[in-house]
């Protein structure tokens, strides 16, 4: 995922908090903020030490980055998403976190309905 479509900074991190929407699930928390200026999504990533040890926290952070490119054209482009991993997250496979973010992005209201 390209620097430019992650949030970084923590100001910009507690304006999603402050100001954008939160729905979950049992496995991820996401804030989402819309942003009008924006031509494309950007995500955070936060994934605590209670989830487990760096290897543990630094693979879920590549399955959620690799499910945000999967459903990059279904994400509605003009969002700041802060997805936080709660604790089931760490027994999951790339699949099953694909699966549960598209359900959070779903109930949250920025996943584009696809046309077949």
């Amino acid at each position: 995922m390209k620097k430019e479509y992650r949030v970084k900074k923590d100001k910009e991190f507690q304006a999603v908090f402050t100001r954008g929407a939160s729905v979950a699930n049992r496995q991820f928390v996401v804030y989402a903020l819309k942003k009008e200026q924006q031509t494309h999504f950007r995500i955070g990533l936060s994934v605590s030490k209670k989830i487990g040890n760096a290897v543990v926290r630094n693979q879920v952070k590549r399955y959620v980055r690799e499910a945000c490119q999967l459903h990059e054209a279904s994400l509605a482009p003009n969002y700041d998403f802060v997805i936080i991993a709660r604790n089931p997250a760490a027994k999951m496979t790339a699949q099953e976190v694909a699966d549960s973010l598209r359900h959070v992005f779903k109930r949250s209201g920025v996943w584009k309905r696809q046309v077949k």
